[in-house]
């Protein structure tokens, strides 16, 4: 322990950073190794579920940093699904129209299809409509001051509106059974074992990427101003910034998130419908975020590996009543941990220090503890 301590005073960062650091160099480890250690089945639910936790770092931006709480991020997952799966379907479908096209009489590929032939052009497109999306909505509603449960509401209208439009056009989007039946993605087919392995590592790169990102963001002056219009918008108008333009910003970052997790979830699945826009899983994005720790960026890629992993393993163990397991889950962690997993283990670090005892090499302030011992006396 002692040579431990003498180690950790050469190093300039502090203990706590040294742990945080290697606890995340711990975890990216962990999903490194993954293929060689889990079954194909078990890989892919892996990758799906980390897919989500990029759809939940951006939701975090957006609420546990900015105070926003949005009920519509399924439409942005679901944009960016439909922008990979259109290549996708084009690429299996080949020199011909994609079969739901022939089912409902269309004898020509639609013009706003054609594009999607290009991976590129689909990639691109998974980030910028949905971000688009959201700079627009954004801007006539955080221009006219609209926030809280008004926002709320207006987002679940978009879920309603998207998913009703996908689903009324059937010979251009699937209708209710959406786009499937995929064959290859640049060349290679998605059933190989390589390219399964493949973009299971390009979704750990993503998250990191995204995570990174996030993290920047917060760190930076952004997310100083953002954390203040979640505390006091109204001071930091009287301050001079124009709090719209710095939520707009927020949520357009969320909503491209989001749709980069729409698309790596559609190659994970291998299928994209509008039951996945709707209002159910906008909904479980926001329980991934609150049970893993609003604002506080790890805790929402905890919570939506956790609770998604949760859910495949109490459906397979308890089918017929795993939903009231996971129910029972939101329920306790809701009420009796309102700062989420992520809150939990920080009171549990916080005992710890205090019951450590002091050692000869470590940098600890006693004065409180002193303090607190004299009170009792």
């Amino acid at each position: 322990m002692n040579a431990w301590n003498a180690m950790l005073s050469a190093i300039s960062l502090p203990r706590g950073k040294l742990w945080l650091l290697a606890g995340y160099g711990a975890a990216l480890a962990v999903l490194l190794t993954a293929p060689l250690y889990l079954s194909d089945f078990r890989l892919n639910i892996l990758a799906k579920c980390l897919a989500f936790a990029i759809a939940a770092l951006g939701l975090d931006l957006l609420w546990g940093y900015t105070g926003i709480l949005s009920l519509g991020h399924g439409v942005f997952f679901g944009l960016g699904g439909y922008a990979m799966a259109m290549h996708l379907k084009l690429v299996a479908s080949g020199d011909r129209l994609p079969d739901f096209m022939d089912w409902t009489g269309v004898t020509k590929l639609p013009w706003f299809w054609e594009p999607f032939r290009y991976a590129g052009f689909a990639i691109l497109m998974g980030i910028v409509i949905p971000s688009v999306l959201a700079l627009i909505l954004g801007f006539f509603t955080f221009r006219n001051r609209i926030k809280g449960v008004y926002f709320t509401i207006l987002t679940q209208a978009l879920v309603i509106i998207t998913v009703t439009l996908f689903v009324g056009q059937q010979k251009y989007t699937g209708g209710t059974n959406g786009l499937t039946g995929y064959a290859e993605l640049f060349g290679v087919p998605l059933r190989n074992a390589g390219m399964k392995n493949a973009l299971y590592f390009a979704t750990v790169a993503a998250l990191l990427a995204a995570f990174l990102l996030c993290r920047y963001l917060v760190k930076s002056r952004l997310g100083k101003v953002l954390r203040a219009i979640r505390d006091g918008e109204n001071r930091v108008r009287f301050l001079g910034f124009d709090p719209s333009v710095y939520q707009m910003a927020a949520f357009a970052v969320s909503a491209g998130l989001a749709g980069l997790a729409g698309m790596l979830f559609v190659l994970h699945v291998g299928i994209i419908s509008p039951s996945m826009m709707a209002i159910v899983p906008s909904v479980e994005m926001v329980l991934w975020v609150a049970i893993g720790g609003r604002g506080t960026l790890v805790g929402a890629v905890i919570g939506a590996i956790v609770i998604n992993e949760a859910k495949s393993g109490l459906s397979e163990s308890f089918p017929d009543i795993w939903t009231f397991f996971l129910g029972a889950l939101f329920i306790l962690v809701t009420v009796f941990l309102p700062g989420g997993l992520v809150g939990l283990f920080r009171q549990a670090s916080q005992r710890f220090r205090r019951r450590e005892p002091a050692h000869e090499h470590d940098a600890i302030d006693v004065s409180p503890v002193l303090r607190e011992g004299n009170r009792s006396v």
